[in-house]
């Protein structure tokens, strides 16, 4: 059954939450799912993005921290104007100011014309900034003065230049502790740091994965142009039992593999990622084993108690070398096992 079953959806129906739910995805939102975390999430985002606070998106990788942003500057009076996003891990500590703030020309070589910065690219809408964390410490001086200033300086300018935009920035990392460590400014973090939203982990509304399954399904069959495929019982409850510690965007990999190799209309077990299917292969190879171990348990104790404790006598009762059964006890963890009447070397103490 996907999402909330039909009494919880009566229930639910008028809601807050759920009235936040619905509002967030018919404004354009592209985030999938009905769990009660990813409603709260929803109806944050819908009462803070008409706003032009400065936004934090926190939240594990995979989570959907730019589709959050996505969904704030859609929902804003900035709209209509450009969502320009950089990611600060990806471009190096001497590209990322030419590219954050521009450059003129003949500020360094190779600048051969007057290039604009994603800052004044984004002029009356919104600048994504993903990976925060990882701005190195200079940068992060220059930002703090274009936040708190609203101007900021081309490379290689002498005038600043004004600037309109709200600013989204999202990092997987624990913001706070970076602060503590020095790592990260501490004046930029509260500069940044106005309204904070977090973005759950697929294990924490795993309750969506139905949901988030399918909408996968139907993405990557358009993309490839291939007939929808249906997802089998039990697909989905490997699909269910996983931990997903790459998140949502390792289920839609998963997903996007099974759609591509399956060789049938259905997506069986054996289509998901080995990384899916093992852990629950170790599940069940825990429980066999756990319960061969409770029954040799079982065995021994009344092996024992038919001997009156005597060892060797149970070892018979087994068809064991007393020796064996000896280091079954050990290992079973039965070495207080004894009864009957004491008798050197033959009784278990």
């Amino acid at each position: 059954m996907l999402g909330w079953a039909d009494s919880e959806r009566e229930d639910c129906a008028h809601s807050p939450v759920v009235r936040g739910v619905r509002a967030a995805v018919n404004c354009g939102c592209e985030i999938v799912g009905e769990s009660v975390k990813l409603a709260e999430l929803l109806e944050l985002i819908e009462r803070v993005a008409p706003t032009s606070s400065t936004v934090l998106i926190l939240g594990e990788s995979g989570t959907g921290k730019e589709l959050v942003a996505r969904a704030l500057h859609r929902n804003s009076q900035r709209a209509d104007r450009p969502l320009v996003a950089i990611n600060c891990a990806a471009i190096t500590e001497t590209l990322l100011e030419s590219e954050l703030f521009g450059h003129e020309k003949g500020a360094f070589t190779g600048a051969i014309s007057r290039k604009k910065g994603k800052l004044e690219m984004a002029e009356g809408g919104t600048l994504f900034l993903d990976e925060i964390s990882e701005l190195a410490p200079a940068m992060q001086a220059k930002l703090l003065r274009a936040l708190q200033e609203r101007e900021f300086d081309p490379v290689g300018g002498t005038r600043p230049i004004k600037m309109n935009v709200r600013v989204i920035a999202a990092t997987n990392r624990n913001l706070a502790e970076e602060v503590q460590a020095g790592r990260f400014r501490s004046d930029l973090f509260y500069r940044l740091n106005v309204v904070s939203l977090t973005t759950p982990s697929l294990r924490d509304r795993s309750e969506d994965i139905p949901l988030l399954a399918h909408s996968f399904i139907a993405k990557v069959s358009e993309k490839y142009r291939v007939p929808r495929k249906t997802l089998s019982a039990d697909a989905l409850t490997l699909l269910m039992q996983y931990d997903w510690p790459g998140n949502v965007r390792e289920l839609e990999n998963a997903i996007e593999r099974a759609v591509v190799l399956g060789t049938s209309s259905e997506i069986s077990t054996e289509d998901l990622p080995p990384a899916v299917r093992e852990p629950a292969r170790e599940t069940i190879d825990a429980g066999f084993q756990g319960a061969v171990k409770e029954n040799k348990k079982q065995l021994v104790l009344q092996a024992m108690e038919k001997a009156n404790g005597y060892y060797v006598d149970a070892a018979k009762i087994l068809g064991l070398h007393p020796n064996s059964l000896l280091r079954l006890i050990r290992t079973l963890g039965l070495r207080s096992v004894s009864g009957g009447t004491p008798h050197a070397g033959r009784q278990l103490a």
